[in-house]
């Protein structure tokens, strides 16, 4: 007997974004090959002041971004379940300019994202080779946990990579447990994000070690894939749930509506496979 899609590719992004490939049509053809109950689109949210601009829609393209995945989704009714998300850049500076975004449409998800590796961070926050630098990245990541704005938390330790020869877990263990303590506090879950794998140091956001420190704390686990191509579209979910469960997770989750759904990781797993 076949099993059911229960899965959703949570993390997908279009051409606004500026460093993407296809159409949305793309993606969700792909979700449907793959195996997947639906897909969510989270392209770059618009910023204020100019900020970041080459990696994020502007702000007059938001309304056609959401137009755009709506006449996806209808499409695609009855062979892929075509959701609109966004994912959006914290800063502590921004949260009022963040809530009057995120409640001006009818988003089903929406990730937080702390962007280290944007030159505007640097130049805001000091350099990676500064003092404090790992430091300030996981207060802010906790505080986007503490705002209520988000669902869930995009790639935890992706700050690695904007250093990777100076990052070590153990080094910066500390403010590693006390942002997780933050977070778990929020109920606010974390993402799994498997494309990690393609920067240094070459492995998901967060790694293993990071990831278990996560589920220790009971912090609810989203798998993406970050997809900016629709070959992406769920790219390594079964390794990833392989390591949720070796871990000791045993659930993933997803959202609707802003509301989480839990699904056992186990059922999940089983449900790629039979179309795998």
């Amino acid at each position: 007997m076949s099993q059911a899609p229960v899965l959703y590719e949570t993390h997908a992004h279009t051409l606004l974004c500026g460093h993407a490939s296809g159409t949305p049509t793309d993606y969700a053809t792909a979700a449907g090959q793959r195996g997947l109950a639906g897909i969510f689109f989270t392209c770059h949210n618009p910023m204020p002041h100019g900020y970041s601009t080459e990696f994020r829609m502007a702000e007059h393209q938001y309304a056609g971004y959401l137009e755009w995945v709506a006449s996806t989704r209808c499409q695609h009714v009855g062979s892929v379940d075509v959701r609109v998300g966004l994912e959006c850049d914290y800063l502590p500076e921004f949260e009022p300019w963040l809530s009057r975004q995120i409640t001006s449409a009818p988003l089903e998800y929406v990730l937080g994202s702390v962007h280290p590796q944007y030159s505007e961070y640097g130049a805001r926050f000091g350099s990676p080779d500064g003092p404090g630098f790992f430091h300030r990245y996981f207060d802010h990541l906790a505080l986007a946990a503490e705002s209520g704005l988000f669902d869930c938390l995009a790639h935890p330790d992706i700050v690695k990579i904007v250093a990777p020869d100076r990052w070590s877990l153990e080094a910066c263990r500390p403010w590693v447990e006390a942002c997780l303590d933050r977070i778990a506090a929020t109920g606010v879950a974390v993402e799994y994000n498997t494309s990690g794998t393609l920067k240094a140091p070459f492995e998901e956001y967060p790694g293993v070690s990071f990831l278990r420190e996560v589920v220790g704390r009971g912090i609810p686990v989203v798998i993406g894939s970050d997809a900016h191509d629709p070959t992406r579209v769920g790219e390594g979910f079964e390794s990833a749930l392989s390591t949720l469960a070796r871990v000791g997770c045993n659930r993933v989750s997803y959202f609707l509506g802003r509301s989480r759904i839990d699904v056992g990781v186990d059922e999940a797993l089983a449900s790629l496979r039979a179309t795998g």
